[in-house]
């Protein structure tokens, strides 16, 4: 009987067939076994990232910002002029507790910047609400007071798009004075336009423009090239006399927070970025009286890049302290600023230690006395102590910087009990805080 392989085929075919089926499964299954792979990493990415973010988030932002970030940076808790609880930048040259070392102090020696006696106008914003336009200032574009990571003090962030920020209620600015203030960016980087910065105007208009004379600084904030120092004038009888670029690499400088200083003696106009003096040019504030300082920022992404001011200080004088101490035997300055709580020196504060080391080689038969002085904060026994260790800091800056004899210096310390200014406001805390020399 002839027997029929149908079956057997059949059999085959169906084997073949579920085999190639098998494999699809098998394929299918590893592809979704991939994907679900992929989709566990990319959760888990997404969760960690969430995470930083939202500890990143926690640690700048103050509840009731309104979701504002900014930077997140290491602080270093230094003294601003007016207030002992807030903080100042410091220097690149800090160690890991924030405060300046030996080494920065020595950098600083040769810093010749002596900041004004008399103070015209201080902001730190203390007394203004995160979120808000600080209340001191008037702009026709746009900003916000914030705070930033551990930093005690807040900040004023300068929202990209064409502004000017000033400050309407600052008395006239006189022929000699100096402004301070601490620069802060953020998200700056090789990508940044090479027109990113911020202005410094000098004018006689009172309101939003720049005024029939006005002096223009620029200081560039971009990294991928050196970037000049924009400098600028102009008179309504002469034009512009003097426009040009002066070259600084400030670009390791503008991510550490760097202290700007400036002076303007008569015609004079000078600048420093941290200790380094950038320009100093005699002939290039027009004769006419400025009276207006204004900020404006250039060339800032919005969402991206970031600027911030802090501790903006500006002061009448700025003249030689030497010639005082000689004629007068005495000087007092709060130009001596300290970190917050301790005796230790900011280093931008070493010109008048330097000015004050130069009299006494020069006068080698003067003897002086240093004396501290503090504000109200905090108990009488800390402010008495405090003002005592900051007293003895000066001396010994004078002793192993300049090399004066420890013999022909004495210090004191009388805390709060000597008060010149109102302990009730800033600009009084700021006028309190000082130190004297007192010929002996």
């Amino acid at each position: 009987m002839k027997t029929s392989n149908k079956p057997l085929y059949c059999l085959i075919i169906a084997l073949m067939a579920g085999a190639s089926m098998n494999a699809q499964f098998l394929k299918k299954l590893a592809k979704k076994a991939e994907s679900a792979a992929e989709r566990t990493i990319e959760r888990r990415v997404e969760n960690e990232t969430s995470k930083k973010t939202d500890q990143a988030l926690d640690s700048i932002l103050e509840p009731g910002s309104g979701g504002k970030q900014a930077p997140n940076t290491n602080p270093q808790d230094n003294e601003t002029p007016p207030n002992t609880d807030s903080g100042s930048m410091g220097s690149p040259d800090t160690g890991k507790s924030g405060q300046p070392t030996a080494k920065s102090i020595t950098v600083y020696s040769k810093f010749d910047y002596v900041p004004g006696d008399k103070l015209l106008f201080f902001d730190d914003f203390a007394n203004d609400f995160i979120g808000d336009f600080p209340s001191k200032w008037n702009t026709n574009g746009s900003g916000e007071v914030v705070t930033i990571d551990q930093l005690p003090q807040k900040w004023l962030e300068f929202i990209p798009g064409y502004g000017i920020y000033y400050l309407p209620n600052i008395p006239d600015l006189p022929e000699e004075y100096t402004i301070e203030f601490d620069l802060l960016t953020n998200g700056i980087d090789g990508q940044t336009s090479s027109t990113a910065g911020m202005e410094v105007i000098l004018s006689d208009d009172k309101n939003f423009e720049k005024g029939d004379h006005h002096v223009e600084a620029f200081i560039p904030v971009g990294q991928y090239a050196l970037f000049s120092i924009g400098l600028r004038n102009h008179s309504r009888e002469g034009g512009t006399t003097i426009n040009s670029d002066v070259k600084a690499d400030i670009r390791e400088a503008v991510l550490n927070r760097p202290h700007i200083s400036i002076a303007v003696n008569k015609a004079r106009f000078r600048l420093w970025v941290n200790e380094e003096k950038y320009v100093d040019i005699p002939k290039m504030v027009p004769e006419h009286k400025l009276t207006s300082l204004k900020f404006n920022v250039n060339g800032i992404q919005d969402g991206k890049e970031q600027i911030f001011i802090s501790n903006l200080k500006v002061a009448e004088g700025g003249v030689d302290l030497r010639r005082k101490l000689i004629s007068e035997g005495k000087v007092s300055t709060n130009g001596i600023l300290f970190d917050v709580g301790s005796a230790n020196i900011q280093p931008q504060s070493m010109g008048i230690i330097l000015q004050i080391s130069q009299v006494l080689k020069q006068e080698t038969a003067m003897k002086l006395n240093i004396v501290g002085h503090t504000d109200s904060d905090g108990s009488d026994e800390s402010n008495l102590k405090l003002s005592k260790e900051r007293a003895e800091a000066v001396k010994n800056a004078l002793v192993s910087v300049y090399g004066i004899s420890s013999d022909r210096l004495s210090s004191e310390g009388k805390g709060e009990s000597a008060p010149v200014g109102d302990n009730s406001t800033p600009a009084g805390k700021a006028q309190n805080r000082r130190v004297e020399f007192i010929k002996i």
